[in-house]
């Protein structure tokens, strides 16, 4: 079996005081990098050999240049194309691509001249015969032979990119102190038994590579909307809201709906809209006197309402389902807020967590969704109150370029629906709710009459595909997500 190129090369070295690496790669015919990768792993058993970089630089044709030796120069095919009557300047430009060179040159050599005596000028030969050196030289330097050409000439067709200069990078090999005509395999590793034997002393170790890059450890990454959440979470912190509980994904119809003013035959609460839940299918435990007061103003009115004048049902109220908004537990905290020992206190909630929702699935919409929702209760609120809220909220959030519209809520009165320009979409797109809770639903909760209720609710994959510049939101939640986008995704930084 033929030895390996490490060892045929420690063998040729032994019979020689020193050999070129491009000498060997011709001797063993091998690549030149095979013969440089050999020797690298030689040199990483210890001093076998002795390597002194050397480099050497050879002439070599271009492309152009070897059109040059095929055909002639480009001075010498100008030449040519001269007829003996001669032609204008015009048309010899035209006889190829590099005739304005060629032409140049030609002047300069004195082959040719622009005879001005006739009616137009004319280029005419000057002499009979031409030598094309270019060529000649060429054709000696593309076989080797071209030694006797001066440096000058050899840097003018350098310069007219002919020629190229190739430095070649090679290396050469001497015996070292430690030279055999056979590789040790070093040891990698140290290990109990070396050291209570004593053979790691006759031992040779591969030196440790202290600038060699470690494996990347793996690590958890965060997705987009938990970044948007933490600065969402962060600014409502900032402006004093307390965090509501909201580990509640199924909910009565009750506190999702009938606490909110919301009637029983509303849209809303239709399957086509709601994600109804088959078991369990209804709720059993309410406060029973809110619940009652809740009845009256519906079905009959009071607190200055007509209320909807209809016949309100229990078992509708029942009805579990999974929650279409997180306003359902801001009904649960308003209640508690008013039913509190010591009596009514003014609170700042805020709430961030998944909504469902029967939707139609496209670039905007999903069926599952995060709510951000915030709500302010205190004495002789208004709708000032609210706008201005909203303007600090949104500065924080960075967005600048909000539209609100006159909207509709069963809950809330004044409504407005908040629209935010997309930057990718190229189009305005709503980006929230927002309102004064009725009394309707405010007093039946035992809440004072001069406190209002001021809440604003927007979902957070929306402003996240503001941020992040992602267009569908498919492409955000979902499970088409793309785990690259969730690595490499930049850390949110709203402008606050």
């Amino acid at each position: 079996m033929q030895p390996d190129l490490t060892e045929r090369i420690l063998l040729y070295i032994e019979q020689v005081e020193s050999v070129n690496t491009l000498e060997l790669a011709s001797i063993f015919n091998e690549e030149h990098q095979k013969i440089i990768g050999a020797l690298k792993s030689i040199e990483a058993t210890g001093e076998l050999v002795h390597s002194e970089p050397t480099s050497c630089k050879a002439w070599e044709l271009s492309a152009e240049g070897q059109e040059v030796v095929k055909n002639g120069s480009h001075e010498a095919a100008v030449f040519f194309s001269i007829p003996v009557d001669g032609i204008s300047q015009q048309d010899l430009l035209k006889t190829s691509s590099n005739a304005k060179i060629g032409f140049s040159k030609a002047m300069s050599y004195g082959w040719c001249y622009v005879d001005k005596s006739g009616t137009k000028p004319l280029v005419k030969r000057k002499v009979e015969s031409i030598n094309d050196t270019v060529q000649d030289h060429l054709i000696a330097i593309n076989k080797g032979l071209g030694e006797d050409i001066p440096d000058n000439v050899r840097q003018e067709y350098k310069k007219r990119k002919l020629l190229q200069e190739i430095v070649t990078k090679s290396f050469i090999i001497s015996k070292g102190p430690e030279f055999s005509t056979s590789l040790k395999k070093l040891e990698t590793d140290l290990t109990v038994e070396m050291l209570a034997n004593g053979a790691w002393a006759n031992l040779k170790f591969k030196a440790y590579n202290f600038d060699a890059l470690g494996v990347p450890p793996e690590r958890g990454q965060l997705h987009p909307l938990l970044k948007v959440r933490t600065e969402f979470r962060q600014i409502f912190l900032e402006m004093g809201f307390s965090e509501m509980p909201t580990n509640n994904y199924v909910e009565s119809s009750f506190w999702n709906f009938d606490a909110l003013f919301q009637p029983q035959q509303h849209p809303a609460r239709d399957a086509h809209d709601t994600f109804f839940i088959d078991f369990p299918s209804k709720s059993f435990k309410f406060p029973e006197e809110y619940l009652e007061r809740v009845k009256t103003v519906h079905s009959k009115g009071g607190y200055g309402s007509q209320g909807y004048g209809y016949d309100w049902k229990y078992e509708e109220a029942q009805k579990n389902l999974l929650r279409t908004h997180t306003t359902a537990v801001s009904a649960r905290m308003l209640y508690k807020l008013a039913n509190q020992p010591g009596g009514f206190k003014p609170a700042k909630y805020f709430s961030i967590d998944k909504v469902f929702r029967n939707e139609t699935l496209d670039a905007t919409h999903l069926a599952e969704f995060h709510q951000v929702e915030g709500v302010i209760a205190d004495v002789n609120l208004s709708l000032g109150e609210l706008i201005g809220t909203f303007s600090e909220f949104f500065k924080k959030l960075g967005i600048t370029q909000l539209e609100f519209k006159p909207a509709y809520n069963p809950y809330t009165e004044p409504s407005m629906e908040i629209f935010c320009f997309h930057p990718g979409l190229q189009r305005w797109i709503e980006v929230g709710n927002s309102g004064v809770f009725r009394p309707e639903m405010l007093l039946p909760m035992g809440l004072p009459e001069n406190v209002r209720v001021i809440a604003w609710g927007l979902s957070l994959e929306r402003p996240t595909m503001i941020k992040f510049g992602i267009n569908n939101i498919r492409d955000l939640i979902g499970p088409k997500v793309d785990l690259k986008m969730v690595q490499n995704g930049p850390i949110c930084r709203l402008n606050k």
